[in-house]
């Protein structure tokens, strides 16, 4: 997969096979559309493209919106876009003078002279330009006018349920990490800088490493979670537990003695093993982490 940090980057020289949208999650239903995208680029003998923007656009128009919070970072959804073999990922800075664009402009300037689209691909509820004016009628008489093929997909589903961003925050703000990986099709990521600590699980023989992510990144339900990581190419497990009260991330990482201050590690979601506690006592909180130890090794099938 090639990235491009703006429109302007890409000068395509090819067929391509576009879809548009800010695709948070890159959950199952996305998926699907990206897959379907490489069918028709293989056939065609064009290349996928996804257009999408950063800030997400409700961030930069909705100050009443400012405290949503997205399933992905950048980094982390070009880690799964490529992973499905996505082609070229264009990401376009959104302002509020980008907003204001027509969508008919939007087609003949944006898709049309700069994405040089053959076929474009768009979900069920796509919306477009300013006001979000634009819908699947406009397209359809904008897509005979510039000569491309457009294509609405429906929404897919996950055992019969409808699968969407908006039901995975949901699942993960409950703490239901296991169905929000079922509708991801991947374990949910938190990735962050390793940032210094009060330093008080050394003292219980259970160091934490504490975990600093990005503002707008959606932290699930507080308690504790069996999680895994990779670090330097080795893969680890450990319990990583979410604040009640601050939303602090810290995790034990089992059999690891590394000091891994300032680096960057990604740490992927597997179960949630139960809710926040509070603890009289330093002696009771190591019990209680003694207890989720063996119950991660249990559920792992190691000792």
């Amino acid at each position: 997969m090639i990235s491009y940090n703006s429109l302007e980057d890409f000068k395509p020289d090819f067929k391509t096979i576009v879809t548009i949208g800010t695709f948070d999650g890159v959950h199952f239903g996305h998926k699907y559309i990206i897959e379907h995208l490489n069918r028709i680029a293989k056939r065609e003998g064009g290349q996928s493209v996804l257009l999408t923007f950063s800030p997400h656009p409700r961030h930069v128009l909705y100050e009443d919106h400012h405290d949503l919070k997205l399933l992905n970072t950048l980094e982390e959804k070009k880690e799964v876009l490529k992973e499905i073999e996505l082609q070229n990922f264009v990401v376009q800075n959104f302002t509020k003078e980008f907003s204001r664009m027509k969508y008919v402009n939007f087609v003949r300037d944006i898709l049309v002279k700069r994405l040089n689209v053959d076929h474009l691909v768009i979900g069920y509820d796509h919306h477009f330009g300013r006001n979000r004016e634009g819908s699947i009628k406009e397209l359809q008489e904008l897509s005979a006018l510039y000569n491309f093929t457009l294509e609405q997909i429906p929404p897919q589903k996950k055992n019969d349920v409808p699968v969407s961003s908006t039901k995975i925050r949901k699942l993960l703000q409950e703490g239901n990490i296991e169905n929000a990986n079922k509708y991801l099709g991947y374990e949910y990521m938190l990735t962050g800088n390793v940032v210094h600590g009060d330093k008080m699980g050394r003292t219980i023989n259970y160091p934490t490493a504490n975990i600093e992510v990005q503002d707008f990144k959606l932290i699930p339900k507080a308690g504790v979670y069996l999680v895994k990581l990779d670090f330097m190419t080795i893969n680890y497990f450990g319990m990583l537990n979410i604040g009640i009260k601050t939303n602090k991330i810290e995790v034990h990482i089992f059999n690891f003695s590394n000091e891994i201050y300032n680096e960057r590690i990604k740490i992927k979601l597997l179960s949630r093993l139960r809710d926040g506690l509070d603890f009289n006592n330093s002696m009771d909180l190591k019990k209680q982490l003694q207890q989720d130890e063996k119950k991660c090794k249990s559920i792992l099938g190691i000792s």
